[in-house]
């Protein structure tokens, strides 16, 4: 990689995107310090066993079935969150929110609260929101949906819900021995969240699909998350509707979750449908998720079921056929992020050299959006040595190294936004009471040496950097 800057470089420039998130906490404020427009105008429906939230910090709650078949937009407009609504409104902080609250409280970084509520699909409608009745049923603008868990992979801090082959896993061996009933059978049972077979029928995907023509004609942003989306038959159908069916306010962002991790021929056809929609005009802008949280062996170790290199390989094969599609890797950091994770900044940022065009919607192709992970407990960064803190530390360096000197141009390196959102793992890192984490060490050690077991994979061997660590686990159990 060519590095042309110099060492003492950093951001001392600020984006739109910076100054708009300045803008949306002033206005606010004039309403309450707790205010969101994300808890109106965003939806997480997790159609596999009716759950939802607003934004994917807070926890998922769930959806009244028995109000479906008279109003399907009862899928967002629960009363739980109505209620929480009334709380924003009245200066209150929910809860479940309380991400954004300790970003706020521990530095002085911007939450997404505050992004979210900058958003093209949230800022129009202030107005609307903060004149409303919390009462009021509202129709969302950002929808992200998951139709069914069907997966092929095992990420180590997913579960059931979320992944067929997890549910399989448990099935056979049982819950993994963490004391906070991690992956259990018994637990999901108990929290109601087992989830509907995509074999079986969903009362929660067929009220989606009499809901979907209305709210079909208001989407600016439409997102399916999985499971693994490519692998169910609502995501083929919600792609040849799009097709057939022009949205008519033409601002539609469609965006389509996947590990890239599928066939061949899924992939091939993925492409296809792409190129379809973009060269037809059929939405504004087409955005791919996919996940990864560091580099090589490590990220293969993290996410059970990838093959580093033919990820990369397909990566680099959809941004070179589909020329106008925007790719975001979302990087759950983790415990198991840290020792390699500067490779990763480097490769993200080769990608963004390589595939910057002004034909994109953003003029770099990719965006890495790193956020920390907060559950399970046992595999965030706060269970690490305080001193391992220095490495992230570096690793927002590198980013600052790396990022776009003027945003009049082009944004190929790094933003401020991608700065600052790992800048916000330091600081969260930092702000770890070290006196309560011996449980959740505890449980990392029952975690991984039972990953190994079941799954025929080498912690120490994967991550020698860890191994102290993973030993000094063992030794508290």
């Amino acid at each position: 990689m060519t590095q042309n800057k110099g060492d003492e470089v950093g951001i001392d420039f600020k984006s739109k995107f910076l100054s708009d998130a300045e803008i949306a906490q002033q206005k606010l404020d004039t309403v309450s310090p707790s205010m969101c427009l994300a808890k109106w105008k965003q939806v997480s429906l997790h159609l596999t066993n009716g759950w939802n939230n607003s934004c994917y910090h807070p926890p998922l709650h769930p959806i009244d079935s028995s109000k479906l078949i008279a109003d399907p937009s009862a899928l967002h407009n629960t009363q739980y969150k109505k209620l929480r609504r009334r709380e924003m409104l009245t200066g209150k902080r929910p809860e479940e929110c309380d991400y954004c609250w300790g970003v706020e409280d521990t530095s002085d970084r911007f939450s997404d609260r505050i992004f979210k509520s900058a958003e093209s699909w949230s800022k129009p409608h202030f107005e609307q929101i903060t004149t409303s009745d919390w009462r009021d049923d509202i129709n969302p603008r950002y929808v992200e949906v998951a139709f069914s868990n069907a997966c092929n992979f095992k990420c180590s801090y997913c579960g059931p819900p979320y992944s067929s082959t997890w549910m399989q896993e448990i099935k056979k061996h049982g819950g993994y021995p963490t004391s906070d009933r991690f992956n259990s059978m018994e637990g999901m049972e108990a929290e109601n969240k087992v989830p509907i077979l995509h074999t079986e029928p969903n009362p929660y995907v067929k009220a989606f699909w009499k809901w979907w023509p209305e709210l079909y004609r208001d989407l600016h942003t439409f997102r399916i998350t999985g499971g693994e989306p490519l692998l169910s038959k609502d995501t083929w159908k919600v792609l040849d509707y799009i097709i057939e069916e022009p949205n008519p306010n033409k601002d539609l962002q469609l965006a389509i979750n996947s590990n890239l991790g599928i066939p061949d021929e899924l992939i091939d056809k993925f492409i296809e449908k792409i190129n379809k929609i973009e060269d037809e005009d059929r939405v504004k802008e087409f955005i791919i998720f996919t996940s990864v949280d560091t580099w090589g062996k490590q990220a293969e170790y993290i996410r059970n079921g990838l093959e580093f290199n033919r990820f990369w390989d397909n990566m680099n094969k959809i941004l070179e056929k589909c020329p106008r599609v925007n790719l975001t890797i979302m990087s759950t950091y983790n415990a198991l992020s840290v020792p390699n994770y500067d490779k990763l900044i480097r490769g993200v940022y080769d990608l963004k050299t390589t595939y910057g065009s002004n034909d994109r919607y953003w003029n770099s192709a990719v965006f890495l959006d790193s956020s920390y992970l907060r559950y399970p407990s046992h595999q965030t960064v706060q269970v690490l040595p305080k001193e391992m803190s220095n490495l992230i530390y570096k690793q927002t360096q590198l980013t600052e190294y790396f990022a776009t000197p003027n945003f009049e141009t082009r944004l190929i390196g790094y933003s401020d936004i991608e700065v600052q959102k790992l800048k916000r793992i330091y600081d969260w890192m930092i702000s770890t009471d070290y006196d309560k984490i011996t449980p959740q060490r505890q449980n990392f050690y029952r975690m991984f040496s039972e990953h190994d077991k079941r799954r025929g994979t080498d912690f120490c061997k994967t991550f020698p950097e860890l191994e102290q660590f993973y030993m000094e686990c063992k030794d508290l159990c």
